[in-house]
């Protein structure tokens, strides 16, 4: 997968997660580092090493079970970032 390929699946689901509107702390924490994180991704560190980038994948797969029952276009949209992150080799 291409950079700019990423960079647009990162920057839709970012549009995905600004659309969530309700909110409790958990949901908080979790879109905060999702957040975090895809703008890692989108930096220019977002090259880095796969140890880095491994808490990111927990992270993505703990999102995915998070909003899986009250927001399932997002969780999808996070599952399909997690699959072509794995497909990557990242």
């Amino acid at each position: 997968m291409e950079k700019q390929q990423l960079n647009e699946m990162l920057n839709n689901l970012h549009k995905e997660l600004e659309q969530v509107d309700s909110v409790d702390e958990t949901t908080i924490s979790v879109l905060s580092a999702l957040r975090e994180d895809i703008q890692h991704l989108l930096s220019e560190k977002g090259a880095g090493t796969s140890e880095e980038q491994e808490p990111i994948s927990e992270r993505l797969g703990e999102a995915i079970n998070h909003f899986e029952a009250d927001h399932p276009k997002l969780s999808m949209a996070i599952q399909h970032l997690l699959d072509s992150l794995a497909k990557m080799g990242l």
